[in-house]
């Protein structure tokens, strides 16, 4: 056999490949020659040559590199280099942290960051009155780490002329205080009172936070994904689209994306046309905009995400709110079906029972117009599914886009959700288990930056329905444990599950013929226990057969230049 560029092997120490296919096949070792697996077998020896790559597995798994499906690279990548609070937990943390910043930035004309949770306050909602004492003389503004809501300070909402006076957006919602003066923490469409008001970034300051945010996904083994986001809610600042442009025509962008164009819930049926001139324009090397997000409620804390039945106070009794549809229904079916027409992928965001029946409507009347078109919807979040609604996903061919990391007992979900929600609709939260056992196709995502990107910590929630040993917030019992799936499931649906809604179909297994995009593991979870999984951690990510992450030193590996004679890596 001709010798390979590179050659992944068990060596003396061990260690097999995760296949990722039907048959959840194991293999000893892995060639790859020009980009794409070209041998998998138990010796592949003959195939190594004077300038073959050899990477040691070391007993550690070589699985394909991860996929996430829903995630947001750019303004991760931006929230690293501004103000990040999402290492933090409490408001004494959050106002030290802040403070800090803006004293080492005091030329800054905003103070920018995020990442806040909302069980550090009382009702998940800061004041101004906080932030205005560490940032009193320049306007701050601070998303929570889900981007529903925002802390600002006293100046930003002047700034905006947010006042007693001012009404609430029809999809979103100002805190107020007393006499209905504007608190400080502004929810879903209220944001873009003051999000209009920021600052452009430049297409350089972006492109900046996509090699970050694409560093730090490499880490964690992603090597293709979904921007959930490409657009933005509150006009032109920060949408990712021409930073994806530039780094893919420069080769700055080595992963894989799909971008998610955005459809803006303030315009109707008239925006199709500039998506679609959007998608044309959008596709350059290794980024592809072909799909569309879709927003159809907010979250469940603020009372905005869609619910069929209305919301609890806290204490048992019902409010007179359901949340918010931000499509119409019968707008959005009208939509669905002209997207679906022209050949895009629709990606939902539904985290009520009521948004995600909407969406399953949308994709069924669609589905009735057009005829089945293999374009591979998928609805992301499905917090809240009505057991009656499960059999859809299935049915409709509509992939569940699974964000296991959140499918866990931690201080939001007990002090903020469950008793919003009450506790018939929390034990319809993240069905997982139901889901898989009714047939639908499984996929992945984190949504970071609101929480970790890591694969390995959201599977290990999935496998135990408890948080990482990495992302501890609380010695809790298991939440929901009857919807708990295999790690060969979630291992799956990270992989193979989200090449599938990425329609990236030469990705997402190992086999013969397919790209070499892969990640090596320090361990093989599946010789552990379960309740290790999310200790498990990445040695190395490549894609088409070029490092581009080694733990060793924590970076992009150099893909020019390997020397002659054999180069063997020992990534442990």
């Amino acid at each position: 056999m001709a010798a390979a560029d590179l050659v992944f092997t068990g060596g003396s120490r061990g260690g097999r490949a995760f296949l990722s296919d039907a048959a959840r096949s194991t293999a000893r070792a892995v060639a790859v020659t020009d980009g794409r697996i070209s041998a998998i077998g138990h010796d592949l020896s003959e195939m190594i040559g004077p300038d073959t790559e050899v990477v040691d597995l070391a007993g550690g798994l070589l699985v394909p590199g991860f996929q996430d499906a829903h995630v947001h690279p750019v303004w991760g990548g931006l929230d690293m280099l501004r103000c990040d609070l999402s290492g933090l937990a409490t408001r004494e943390q959050y106002l030290a942290r802040i403070a800090e910043y803006a004293a080492e930035h005091p030329d800054d004309e905003w103070i920018l960051g995020g990442g806040w949770q909302m069980s550090a306050f009382p009702g998940g909602t800061p004041t101004a009155a906080d932030l205005d004492a560490v940032v009193p003389d320049r306007p701050a503004f601070l998303p929570n780490r889900d981007g529903h809501g925002a802390w600002v300070n006293s100046r930003a909402l002047a700034l905006a002329g947010i006042t007693t006076e001012t009404t609430d957006p029809a999809d979103g919602r100002i805190e107020r205080g007393a006499g209905g003066a504007p608190s400080g923490t502004l929810h879903e469409g209220a944001m873009g009172l003051v999000n209009r008001l920021l600052p452009a970034e430049p297409v350089e300051r972006l492109v900046e936070a996509l090699v970050q945010g694409q560093r730090y996904l490499h880490s964690f083994g992603v090597t293709a994904w979904q921007d959930a986001i490409v657009g933005t809610e509150y006009g032109d600042a920060g949408d990712p689209l021409p930073a994806y442009r530039a780094a893919a025509a420069t080769g700055e962008l080595t992963g894989r994306v799909v971008g998610a164009l955005w459809w803006d819930r303030s315009r109707g049926l008239e925006q199709i046309e500039d998506i679609v001139e959007r998608r044309a324009a959008g596709s350059v090397g290794r980024f592809r905009a072909r799909s569309v997000k879709i927003m159809q409620d907010g979250v469940a804390e603020n009372f905005t995400a869609a619910m069929l039945e209305p919301y609890c106070d806290g204490h048992g009794h019902p409010r007179e709110d359901s949340g918010i549809s931000f499509v119409e229904p019968e707008l959005l079916k009208e939509a669905a079906t002209r997207l679906d027409a022209l050949g895009f992928t629709l990606h939902f965001h539904a985290i009520g029972d009521r948004a995600v029946r909407e969406c399953l409507d949308a994709v069924e009347a669609a589905l009735l117009h057009n005829g089945p078109r293999g374009n591979r919807h998928h609805i992301s979040h499905i917090q809240v599914v009505h057991p009656d609604d499960v059999p859809r996903f299935r049915a409709l061919d509509v992939t569940a886009n699974m964000q296991m990391l959140w499918a866990t007992l931690e201080p939001q979900m007990v002090d903020l959700t469950i008793p919003f929600l009450g506790d018939t609709r929390s034990a319809w939260q993240y069905p997982f288990g139901d889901l898989l056992r009714s047939g639908a196709v499984l996929a992945a995502g984190s949504d970071w930056s609101v929480s970790t990107p890591n694969p390995l910590a959201a599977m290990h929630v999935a496998v135990n329905r408890r948080s990482a040993p990495t992302e501890w917030e609380g010695d809790y019992p298991p939440f929901l444990p009857e919807q708990a799936i295999d790690l060969g499931t979630a291992l799956a649906a990270y992989t193979s599950g989200s090449a599938y809604v990425n329609h990236l179909d030469d990705t997402g297994t190992i086999a013969v013929g397919m790209r070499a995009d892969l990640a090596l593991l320090d361990r093989d979870p599946f010789e552990h226990p379960v309740e290790e999984i999310g200790l498990t951690e990445v040695r190395g990510t490549w894609v088409e057969g070029v490092r581009v992450y080694d733990a060793a030193d924590g970076a992009a590996g150099d893909s020019r230049g390997r020397s002659g004679g054999v180069e063997t890596q020992d990534l442990g």
